[in-house]
């Protein structure tokens, strides 16, 4: 399986947001139903919106985890090769320069 990119996690987290939210909207809109199917329905509405909650909490705290990361090891880096890390930034600087300065 392939790794999905910051774009595509930061979507689906927002997707799962908002598919939580209408879903505690529609139970409060029908909590007045009286029937026993509705108030089944109502229940495993709920434990899967529980579980939803529980996954997105995962996938942030996931997200949040391979960010410190990233920054450890770039920070390890920096201060292992500060040479190649100040060439690398002012290479990254120079075509920056060059792309902004053509417009």
């Amino acid at each position: 399986m392939t790794e999905m990119t910051a774009t595509q996690k930061d979507k689906l987290m927002s997707d799962l947001r908002l598919v939580i939210s209408d879903a505690e909207e529609l139970l409060r809109m029908t909590a007045d139903e009286a029937s026993e199917g509705a108030a089944e329905l109502r229940g495993r509405i709920q434990g899967r919106m529980l579980q939803a909650k529980a996954e997105l909490a995962h996938l942030q705290e996931v997200a949040i985890a391979k960010a410190k990361a990233a920054g450890h090891a770039t920070d390890e880096f920096v201060h292992e090769n500060p040479w190649k890390s100040i060439g690398v930034a002012a290479g990254i600087g120079l075509v920056m320069g060059l792309l902004i300065s053509r417009r």
